[in-house]
């Protein structure tokens, strides 16, 4: 790297001389520098120079910003400030003269994102940086180069498919209700951004383990009529915008080259929820240069159902062995307390996210500890959190600082209610309002229309009460005892169904002598109180929909066995995915975090509901979910290449050589197969007796030191030394999952039983 864009040295902490007072240190990082990504002064002057846009990073940080050569991958825990790390990248780059602003194309998956992306590079002195979605970048290149590429007009892009897939469904002489249409457009998306066409789609999504809301050859059927109907109408949808880009730069080299020729330099953001289309969007991009940096966190994975996917972002070291891996685990969000819990949820954790998992390290002041809370049920809970949000306000905190986190949208009206009623504003995020919902106006149009025919209606021939009458009216929307199987829009509208279901049950126990018109009269009340103008208030949301914001107080409710994990959350995979979603909801909170659940639905209901497993060990007073510890990732760096110009840039040895088979010699990627160091179907010529003493071994340790047993070693790696019999401390910490900490703790005891020595249980402190 030239001299004149050195890094500037980072500022060192002062020590007073011998008597003297001590003198303030200017900001650092250390001295709390560094701040969360929202919390950035709105206007902030311009850095003066290349090296003032270095100061106030940490040193990971500062390494993500000044590796500006190859392939470099940021793995990026929730709170670390990684747009901060990768815009500072950018903008260094550019200031120094490394990097043409014009040549630079980040890219992220939201259009707010990418405009905060862009406010940030321009507050950093580095505006002229192209900073967009994959569809809005894709689009530009499309509609420039469709003359040229197809000639004539490019087809007019519809804004939502659904209408169309209505269409298709017509055609095909199939029946599709609103809830079906949703879901069968989903699957359209799916197949679409998974390059699956028509005809593979029922194959792909049985291997995908996906639960098709429809016969799987009848959404087959529909897909294929809707491609055609597009063709008819001369029109695109979203994804086409994808495939229509990959498919000119695979066939026109020419344009492909002219592309290439103007971005030089890829970053992405949230690289964990690339799709596969997606990736063979940016492999044309790149063509065969390495000049790309990608940002990302396998465990805030929660978007696979659209066809997302980390395997991307797990796969980058083996698909660029050279590249720079930088760790970014300084969390600047959230109190020790928070990140403590989060990192929890994920030490039970398995699959191969898992594996790859970031622990966090808080750098902000210890804070109160997580709230759990037992309700006895749901109504309660709601109104328990109205009242301690209550209590907040009058306290001083902003409301807009304030959020309610659910697993599904359905729960959001009991919560409504709640704060209505406690006079405490609020605002629906990623949902529609409860009672704008399409399904809960039409129930409420049925319900006044049977009210008012009363016993001329005869759907209320054999209802003699007020829930009775209302399930038989609702029984034609869609409402059945039983909630359909799966997820998607049939079983959204199923929820808000049963939530009046439910509500005109509460409703006939409070009012023993009601009738169906005093229960619409109710609804129409409550629709009207929640439907004055929106204000600023806290904010309710689903889960999903909270990913990438944050809240100085999260109150996460509904953390029960049914709802989180889902109840049609059946495969592990499923399941892990439930996990990540509620470790998303976990890092939102900077300060105060309350968790709750109700042991039934309704007052009076029956207590069957127990808290989430994901809390087991976790909560007080709760015993720990048997399970084995992901191979946690501490902060740092791991270098593919030296710094210099692009002339100097040569592939430098790294400490870390391929990890190959011990017994077939195959190359490993996989992390449990690297832990064992061979394939998981090679023989194993492990000594079973070795294994269950160092099992016993670590049993007693893990009670000593107050620890689960995945602490001490996990059965990999237990396994892994079993099967090498490690007779050095040299050996012995050539097995993965054996750190140097580790070495140095248990590493004497190890080798005496390997040798067959009795070791004792020695307590050893932290």
């Amino acid at each position: 790297m030239p001299a004149h864009v050195t890094p500037a040295a980072l500022v060192r902490l002062r020590a007073p001389a011998c008597g003297q007072p001590a003198q303030p240190s200017p900001p650092t990082w250390q001295h709390g520098g560094v701040t969360a990504a929202t919390h950035s002064t709105l206007f902030p002057q311009v850095p003066d120079s290349a090296d003032a846009v270095l100061e106030g990073l940490d040193p990971e940080q500062r390494e993500v910003a000044t590796a500006l050569h190859g392939p470099v991958c940021v793995l990026a825990g929730a709170g670390t400030g990684k747009t901060r790390a990768i815009t500072h990248r950018i903008a260094y780059g550019v200031r120094a003269g490394i990097l043409q602003p014009s040549s630079v194309l980040a890219v992220t998956f939201t259009n707010r994102a990418a405009g905060e992306m862009r406010g940030r590079l321009r507050q950093l002195g580095a505006a002229g940086v192209q900073a967009r979605t994959f569809h809005s970048a894709a689009l530009r290149q499309l509609q420039y180069f469709w003359p040229k590429a197809v000639g004539g007009s490019m087809p007019r892009l519809v804004d939502r498919k659904i209408q169309l897939v209505a269409d298709a469904a017509a055609a095909c002489r199939i029946r599709l209700d609103r809830g079906e249409l949703r879901d069968v457009t989903a699957e359209i998306e799916w197949s679409k951004v998974t390059q699956t066409v028509p005809g593979d789609y029922a194959l792909a999504a049985v291997k995908a383990g996906r639960e098709a809301p429809r016969n799987p050859a009848e959404i087959s059927q529909l897909y294929a009529a809707y491609e055609d109907l597009k063709r008819d109408r001369a029109v695109i949808d979203f994804e086409d915008v994808l495939l229509l880009t990959v498919a000119v730069l695979q066939d026109r080299h020419d344009i492909a080259d002219q592309v290439r020729a103007q971005y030089q330099h890829f970053v992405v953001d949230e690289y964990q929820d690339v799709s596969p289309l997606q990736q063979r969007l940016l492999d044309l991009w790149l063509g065969d240069r390495d000049s790309l940096c990608v940002v990302g966190d396998a465990s805030q994975t929660i978007y696979s159902f659209t066809g997302a996917t980390p395997d991307h972002l797990l796969d980058f070291r083996t698909r660029h062995p050279g590249a720079t891996v930088v760790k970014l685990v300084r969390d600047y969000r959230s109190t020790p307390q928070v990140v403590h819990l989060a990192n929890g949820l994920l030490a039970q954790a398995s699959g191969r996210a898992a594996d790859h998992r970031l622990e966090l390290v808080s750098q902000r002041a210890p804070g109160p500890e997580p709230v759990y809370t037992e309700y006895v049920d749901e109504p309660a809970e709601a109104e328990g959190a109205a009242r301690r949000i209550r209590e907040l306000l009058a306290a001083g905190v902003q409301a807009a600082e304030i959020a309610v986190l659910f697993r599904t949208n359905a729960q959001s009206e009991t919560y409504e209610q709640a704060l209505a009623d406690a006079g405490v504003p609020y605002q629906l995020r990623g949902a529609e309002r409860f009672f704008d919902r399409p399904e809960v106006r039409r129930a409420i149009v049925n319900l006044r229309g049977a009210a008012r025919f009363g016993g001329n209606d005869s759907r209320l021939d054999d209802a003699p009460d007020l829930p009775s009458q209302v399930r038989a009216v609702l029984s034609g929307e869609g409402w059945t005892s039983e909630p359909p199987a799966g997820s998607g829009a049939v079983r959204e509208r199923w929820e808000s169904l049963a939530a009046l279901v439910n509500l005109a049950q509460d409703f006939a126990a409070a009012r023993s002598d009601a009738t169906l018109a005093d229960l619409v009269a109710e609804l129409d009340e409550r629709a009207n109180a929640q439907h004055a103008p929106t204000v600023q208030g806290v904010t309710l949301a689903s889960l999903h929909s909270a990913k990438g914001l944050e809240w100085d107080v999260v109150f996460l409710v509904g953390v029960a066995e049914g709802m989180m994990p889902i109840t049609y959350a059946k495969t592990d995979e499923q399941i892990e995915e439930e996990r990540r979603l509620l470790y998303v909801g976990v890092t939102r909170a900077r300060e105060h975090l309350h968790v709750s659940w109700a042991l039934s639905r309704s007052p009076g209901g029956r207590p069957n509901r127990r808290p989430s497993r994901f809390l087991d060990g976790l909560r007080p007073g709760s015993a720990t979910t048997a399970g084995r510890a992901a191979a946690a990732g501490s902060g740092g760096v791991e270098r593919g290449f030296t710094g210099g110009t692009a002339a100097d840039v040569v592939p430098r040895r790294t400490q870390r050589t391929p990890a190959r088979c011990r017994v077939c010699g195959r190359t490993l990627t996989d992390a449990g197969e690297m832990k064992l160091m061979r394939c998981e179907d090679c023989p194993s010529d492990m000594d079973e007796g070795l294994y269950e003493r160092l099992r016993e071994w670590r049993g007693i340790q893990a009670r000593l030191s107050g620890q689960p047993d995945f602490c001490v070693f996990t059965d990999r790696t237990l396994m892994a030394i079993a099967e090498t019999e490690p007779s050095t401390p040299v050996e012995l910490s050539r097995i993965p999952g054996v750190l140097k900490r580790k070495l140095d703790r248990y590493g004497a005891d190890v080798l005496a039983i390997c040798a067959g020595q009795d070791p004792g249980a020695e307590e050893v402190g932290d």
